[in-house]
């Protein structure tokens, strides 16, 4: 087990996610992240009182929720860190542990990659971009996002507040992607309008292939088009019914070290991307409360919040 100061396994637990002696810690894993899990479990051994290990079947969707025995210990301890196949973020499990002020890292998909490649990131200057993304965004009603390929897509935000995602889960209650690096939020139900052109990847499915190209009126998908990608991302949101097809989420990616990979836990961070979510957003300030949340990543968009203009064909704009 590598569980030197300077392993990223440490580094998750002690720099980011601030686990203390006197603290408790739960791993969740899945059989598939059990190499990682046992990691963590290790390192959170050596850091802090009181460290526990638990293992659950792989879910089959993001944002399905883990066993009510698991989901009643995450209630009990500190800090919860999840390395799993399928996301955990955006679960009554999560939501329900944070406002008991347990601190919850998500981890959906993690590979040792990732965590060696983003980890390597000064958090600083993630959080500085992160904070400035976020305090422009909330001071914006409207969200425009094109793109040479195709993107036009409006979205209303008003009432909405954006949420800086930085990796640092450190305050009581806090919770988010661990890597991590964006700046998100719900848009109003019902008042998403145009085309998305999807040239990045797709939460579950990967590196896109084939443009998928979306329609979007009044808040809904209403046509998905392009190759295999596209028919697997419409069958997995035909099986959950009319909501999952919502505009559950605006992203924009903060993270300068990470690199579109096929996974989006990383895919989600990059710098120079936007993601639009479809489905659930009950855990973020939105109203469509459906077991399933999946994200899909644009690169190089022209980005304004308003009449500013935020992002270039992937260039900041905006500096912190």
């Amino acid at each position: 087990m590598n569980t030197n100061e300077n392993s990223p396994y440490i580094k998750a637990l002690r720099d980011y996610m601030g686990l203390e002696k006197k603290e408790s810690i739960l791993v969740v894993a899945d059989e598939a992240k059990r190499e990682i899990g046992l990691e963590l479990f290790e390192a959170g051994k050596t850091l802090c009182s009181n460290a526990l290990y638990i293992e659950m079947k792989s879910r089959d969707v993001n944002g399905e929720e883990p066993p009510k025995q698991i989901a009643e210990l995450m209630k009990q301890v500190d800090v919860v860190i999840c390395p799993t196949s399928k996301s955990l973020t955006h679960t009554k499990a999560r939501i329900n542990a944070c406002q008991l002020g347990v601190r919850v890292g998500t981890m959906p998909g993690i590979t040792k990659e990732i965590l060696e490649r983003c980890l390597s990131a000064d958090f600083n200057q993630i959080v500085a971009v992160s904070n400035k993304v976020q305090e422009l965004l909330d001071n914006a009603k409207t969200i425009r996002v094109i793109s040479q390929l195709g993107t036009d897509l409006t979205m209303n935000k008003e009432g909405r507040k954006a949420i800086s995602s930085t990796g640092v889960i450190r305050e009581k209650g806090a919770g988010g992607n661990l890597p991590s690096g964006e700046v998100y939020l719900a848009p109003v139900e019902g008042k998403s309008n145009g085309k998305l052109v999807v040239d990045g990847s797709i939460a579950g499915i990967g590196k896109v292939n084939e443009i998928v190209t979306i329609e979007i009126k009044d808040g809904y998908a209403t046509s998905i088009t392009g190759g295999n990608e596209a028919q697997q991302l419409d069958d997995t949101l035909r099986k959950v019914g009319k909501e999952a097809y919502s505009v559950a989420e605006f992203g924009f990616g903060t993270n300068y070290k990470a690199e579109i990979c096929g996974l989006i836990l990383e895919d989600e961070k990059v710098l120079g991307t936007i993601h639009i979510a479809f489905g659930n957003n009950k855990s973020f300030g939105g109203n469509v409360d459906v077991p399933v949340h999946i994200d899909a990543i644009v690169k190089n968009p022209t980005v304004y919040f308003d009449d500013i203009l935020i992002m270039e064909n992937g260039k900041l704009s905006v500096i912190a």
